[in-house]
């Protein structure tokens, strides 16, 4: 296994161009992949209480050694905010999140905090998102980084630049860009986008998981060949895009 390039008490948000990108199955993957780490929901939305959420998928392809926590859940699949005022539940907050993301990253060399659908997506009244728990986060001295999930396909250019566009302008600094489920037979657009994906993200590619990732039953064995050696896998964009030339 490579060694990742990350010190500890590294704090890595992951987040998407959108919903349904494959965040989860990356958060997995990195986490499968990390020897001491802790994976964080801070909220899932349309779970009931006791139905396996994110957190607990997590759990089940990257292995008993990662710790997880959720802090929230609503039962409505809604954006976390509209969620919350929904179902009467108490929205989170950016602060209470930096400080569970704090507690966890004083016992672990790599916390992982995987956000609900987009970056900007709102988690209470007062408009606080991912990125204002990522900058809340900072503030208490923490190293954090934004890991982004992105489509393999046509139109994810356009929500890769915004999405990376938004982290510039909050100050945040964007590790890389993983797809998240990376298609058995390509198109012309989607082989091309490997080569155009990081100058939209103005990071790089780090990464493309196969289609089908979570249904592997040697998920470690997928994630280290899916990943680049920042993220603790073998994968190399060079040779991922030549194949697929």
């Amino acid at each position: 296994m490579t060694t990742r390039q990350t010190r500890p008490g590294t704090v890595l948000f992951v987040t998407g161009t959108g919903t349904e990108v494959g965040k989860t199955a990356v958060t997995a993957a990195v986490a499968a992949l990390a020897p001491s780490v802790a994976v964080l929901k801070p909220g899932q939305t349309g779970i009931a209480p006791g139905e396996p959420g994110d957190a607990e998928e997590v759990g089940r392809l990257a292995g008993p050694h990662v710790t997880l926590r959720e802090l929230a859940r609503y039962p409505e699949p809604l954006a976390p905010e509209t969620a919350a005022r929904r179902s009467g539940l108490p929205p989170l907050t950016a602060a209470a999140t930096a400080e569970a993301v704090a507690a966890l990253a004083a016992d672990h060399d790599l916390v992982l905090v995987e956000g609900a659908g987009g970056l900007l997506v709102r988690y209470n009244q007062a408009g606080e998102t991912l990125a204002d728990m990522a900058t809340a986060t900072a503030a208490l001295g923490l190293e954090v980084r934004v890991l982004l999930v992105a489509a393999a396909g046509l139109g994810t250019l356009n929500t890769t630049t915004l999405t990376a566009e938004a982290l510039r302008t909050r100050g945040l600094s964007t590790l890389g860009v993983v797809i998240g489920s990376w298609p058995a037979t390509p198109d012309l657009a989607t082989r091309c986008n490997l080569a155009d994906l990081p100058t939209a993200a103005g990071a790089p590619l780090l990464g493309a998981l196969p289609h089908g990732a979570p249904d592997s039953d040697a998920f470690a064995a997928l994630a280290e060949a899916a990943l680049a050696p920042a993220l603790g896998g073998a994968w190399d964009a060079g040779e991922f895009a030549a194949e697929h030339a």
